[in-house]
């Protein structure tokens, strides 16, 4: 059996959480999130905690099956804790700043990159090369910052480009000084 998918789910402090058929819905502090879940997942509510059971052993359910309990367990950390990607700016003049909502980003390109942000998605700057991108739903926060990381990734000769806070980049040696 799945270990993720085995392991019951604790309900944080001040979520509520519905179950209608198949459509788990979270209520917490900062919003309301709901998903889906898969034929052939039932999900159980017992006290505080919600568990989740597959109906069969078969391949694509056991793949299921911890996949589905890790999505919920996404959903009951955003409505109560959110998530945050932290972004760096490495090079020379490179900097952000917010213009209203939109992040403006200068890179060295010819323009600056305006970048406005999806609903549910909160994006401060603070300092010129530091970013913040701040929201209750996990993957729609990763993909703004793997966007906005694809506007000038880091490059390997210099380093320069954007990249998440803490990200290691491998640095390659220049051409050969000749012979």
């Amino acid at each position: 059996m799945s270990r993720v998918g085995r392991k019951p789910l604790e309900i944080p402090a001040g979520v509520t959480v519905t179950l209608n058929g198949a459509v788990l819905t979270a209520k917490g502090p900062l919003g309301e999130l709901q998903m889906t879940i898969p034929d052939g997942i039932t999900c159980q509510r017992e006290g505080n905690y919600l568990t989740f059971h597959r109906v069969s052993d078969e391949k694509h359910l056991r793949a299921l099956h911890g996949t589905t309990r890790a999505l919920a367990a996404n959903i009951l950390t955003g409505v109560s804790k959110g998530f945050e990607k932290q972004l760096e700016l490495h090079g020379v003049g490179y900097k952000a700043e917010l213009r209203g909502k939109n992040l403006v980003l200068t890179l060295g390109y010819s323009h600056p990159v305006v970048f406005i942000p999806p609903d549910g998605i909160q994006i401060a700057v603070a300092s010129p090369t530091q970013v913040s991108i701040k929201g209750i739903d996990r993957q729609l926060v990763g993909e703004v910052a793997a966007v906005i990381r694809r506007v000038r990734p880091p490059e390997p000769y210099k380093g320069k480009g954007i990249r998440y806070a803490g990200e290691y980049v491998r640095r390659k040696a220049g051409k050969a000084a000749g012979k």
